[in-house]
C-alpha cells in the first residue's frame, strides 16, 4: 500500500518511527541507499561517470551524501556541492570524502565557477538541496544554487540526468506550488510515502518518473497505518478483480443498464457500453432515444436495447415508466453520458429518481443519506451518474437523497463546480480536499476526474490515480470511464472499489493507447476503450514486489 501524506503527517510518522526504535540516522542511511539503488536500477552503467550531488543543509542533504557514498561504491566519480558548510563530525560527509570524492562548499565558490563546472561535466545530478519542509518563496543560497544549475543545464548541448531526493527542490510538498528555479527531474525517489505536492500541478511537472523508496517504516506503525489517503497501485487493486469461474454464464457477471445519448451526442452511449463490456460485464443494455438507436447498433452489436420516448432526439418525460420494468433485472445503472441539458430530459431524470426513492415528483425535502429512514431508501439499482446527468441532477431538489446509497458520481472539474457552486480554480487548488469533503456531504463516492483522478468515499477512504496524460484529454474518454465503473458495479464490486478499479484501468488504458498510436494528440476515446483489455492483463500478470512508477 502506498500512502499519500502531508508534510506535517510525515514529520509525525518519522518522529513515531524514531521513538519506536528506527532512529533518524537509520532512516537517513536507508533513504540514501534506496536513492542510490533506484538510480542504479535505471542507469546501471555509472562506473566512471560523473555524478554531481547538490547538498543542502538539512536531512535531505544528508540523504544525498549517503546516496553519493553508494554511487561511489558502484564506481561513479562523485562530487558534492554543499550549499552550507556541514560539521566536521558529519559521518556521512566524512565517509564520502574518504572515497576521494570532490567536496566543494558555497563559501569556497563565491562566483559559482566550481558549481558551473560540476554541472557542465555531470552525467547525472542528484538534487538534495531542499526537502519536504520547504515553502515558497525560494530565497537565499538555495535560490542562487538552483538558478545557476538550471541555467547551465539549459545551456548544455547534452542534458544530464537529474534525480531528486524525496522531492524536487523548490516544490512545496503540500500545495504543489513550484519555484521557477526548480530543476526538471527525470526521476524523483520519494521516501516512505508520497507527498501530496508531488501529485499536484504545477509541481508535478518537475517530478519526472516517481518511485517510492522504503526507509524502514512499517505498515503497523499507528501514525502510518491511520493514513486513509493512498495512491492506487496494481498490487493493491488486483485482488479486487471479480472472480471469473469456469462454469459462469452471462448472468454471473451482471447486467449493466446504460441510459445515455441524444441526437447531438449519440456516441456517448456506445463508448460507455464498450467500457462496461471490456471490464467484464455479462450483459450491457443501452437505453437510448429512438432516433439514435439504429446508428448505434452496428457500433455495439453485443448490446441489447431499450428504445426510449424522445422529444426532438432527447430523452423525454415518460421514459422513466419505460425503464421501470427493466430495473428488477439490472445490477447496476449508469445515467448521464450524452444526455444534453434539455428540460425534457431533466423531467425524466426527476421522475426516475423520485420514483426510485418512493416520493412524489416535486416533493420538497433534504435528508442526508446517512439519516434516511427505512422507507426513504432508493429502490433503484446501484447507480453511476456522469456528465450531463450530473448537471441535470443539480437542478433537482434534494438529489443526493434520491440516489441509492453509495452511488458513484464522476464529475470533471467543471461539472464539480456546477454541483458545488464553487469556482473551478478553487476545486483544482485542492482536488483531494474537494473530493473528500463533498463525498462526505453527499454520502456518495466521488470520482473527481483529471490529472491524478481522485476517488473519495463518504467514509473518508480516498485513492489517487498515478496517471496524468494528455491522451485522456479527449471528448468521450469520460464515457468510457463511466462505463467501466458501471461494468464493475454490475459484477458485484462495491461502489468505492468499482470506482478505483475503473479509474485505474482507464488511466492505464490511456497510456497504452498513447503507446499504441504513437502520439497522445492522436488518441481517441475508442482507442482508450480498446486498450482496457491490455490494462486488465497487466493486473492479472503481476508477479513482482509492489513498486509505484509513474511518469508525467
Amino acid at each position: 500500500m502506498v500512502k499519500i501524506v502531508t508534510v506535517g503527517q510525515m514529520r509525525k510518522i518519522e518522529k513515531a518511527a524514531d521513538a519506536s526504535g528506527l532512529t533518524y540516522d537509520q532512516m537517513m542511511e536507508n533513504a540514501g541507499r534506496a536513492v542510490a539503488e533506484a538510480i542504479l536500477n535505471r542507469w546501471p552503467n555509472l562506473s566512471g561517470k560523473q555524478v554531481s550531488i547538490l547538498v543542502g543543509s538539512g536531512n535531505n542533504g544528508g540523504d544525498g551524501l549517503v546516496a553519493g557514498h553508494y554511487l561511489a561504491e558502484a564506481g561513479a566519480n562523485v562530487s558534492a556541492y554543499l550549499t552550507h558548510s556541514r560539521s566536521e563530525e558529519d559521518a556521512n560527509l566524512a565517509r564520502l570524502a574518504k572515497q576521494a570524492a570532490e567536496i566543494t562548499t558555497v563559501e569556497q565558490d563565491p562566483r559559482w565557477r566550481m558549481l558551473r563546472k560540476l554541472i557542465r561535466r555531470a552525467d547525472l545530478i542528484v538534487d538534495a538541496v531542499l526537502g519536504t519542509g520547504f515553502s515558497l518563496p525560494l530565497k537565499g543560497v538555495a535560490e542562487d544554487v538552483l538558478r545557476t544549475a538550471k541555467k547551465v543545464i539549459t545551456d548544455r548541448e547534452r542534458r544530464p540526468i537529474v534525480v531528486a531526493v524525496d522531492c524536487p527542490s523548490g516544490l512545496d510538498c503540500d500545495s504543489g506550488q513550484l519555484a521557477k528555479e526548480a530543476l526538471d527531474c527525470d526521476l524523483t525517489v520519494t521516501l516512505a510515502a508520497v507527498k501530496q505536492g508531488l501529485i499536484n500541478f504545477p509541481g508535478a511537472k518537475a517530478v519526472g518518473e516517481l518511485i517510492l523508496a522504503d526507509i524502514g517504516i512499517t505498515d503497523d506503525l499507528e501514525e502510518f497505518a491511520s493514513i486513509n489517503l493512498e495512491l492506487a497501485t496494481r498490487e493493491t487493486i488486483r485482488g479486487w478483480l471479480p472472480d471469473r469461474p469456469k462454469d459462469a454464464h452471462k448472468g454471473t457477471f451482471g447486467r449493466a443498464l446504460i441510459v445515455a445519448g441524444s441526437i447531438n451526442y449519440p456516441g456517448a452511449a456506445s463508448l460507455a457500453g464498450i467500457g462496461a463490456y471490456r471490464v467484464g460485464a455479462g450483459l450491457v443494455t443501452l437505453a437510448v432515444p429512438a432516433p439514435i438507436q439504429p446508428m448505434l447498433v452496428p457500433q455495439l452489436p453485443e448490446a441489447t436495447w431499450v428504445v426510449l420516448p424522445h422529444e426532438m432526439g432527447v430523452i423525454a418525460e415518460g421514459a422513466a415508466a419505460v425503464l421501470e420494468k427493466e430495473l428488477d433485472q439490472t445490477q447496476a445503472l449508469l445515467l448521464g453520458p450524452g444526455f444534453g441539458q434539455d428540460p425534457a430530459t431533466e423531467v425524466f431524470l426527476d421522475e426516475l429518481l423520485s420514483a426510485g426513492a418512493g416520493r412524489a415528483r416535486g416533493q420538497i425535502g433534504f435528508i442526508h443519506a446517512r439519516d434516511r429512514k427505512e422507507g426513504q431508501i432508493s429502490h433503484l439499482p446501484p447507480c453511476v451518474v456522469d456528465a450531463d446527468g450530473l448537471k441535470l441532477m443539480k437542478r433537482i431538489s434534494g438529489w443526493p437523497d434520491l440516489l441509492p446509497e453509495s452511488s458513484v458520481l464522476t464529475p470533471h472539474p467543471g461539472e464539480m463546480a456546477v454541483l458545488t457552486d464553487q469556482q473551478k480554480d478553487d476545486i483544482q487548488a485542492d482536488r483531494i480536499g474537494a473530493a473528500r469533503s463533498w463525498a462526505s456531504t453527499w454520502g456518495h463516492v466521488v470520482v473527481l476526474k483529471g490529472a491524478f483522478t481522485v476517488v473519495a468515499s463518504p467514509d473518508g477512504r480516498t485513492t489517487v490515480m498515478p496517471f496524468a496524460t494528455p491522451a485522456l484529454a479527449r471528448a468521450g474518454t469520460g464515457d468510457v470511464l463511466a462505463g467501466a465503473i458501471v461494468g464493475f458495479r454490475a459484477q458485484g464490486l462495491p461502489a468505492y472499489e468499482s470506482a478505483v478499479m475503473g479509474a485505474f484501468l482507464h488511466g492505464r488504458a490511456g497510456e497504452l493507447a498513447e503507446e499504441m498510436i504513437g502520439s497522445d494528440a492522436s488518441v481517441l476515446a475508442g482507442d482508450v476503450a480498446d486498450a482496457l483489455p491490455g490494462a486488465m492483463m497487466e493486473l492479472i500478470a503481476i508477479t513482482e514486489q509492489p513498486e509505484i512508477s509513474m511518469q508525467h
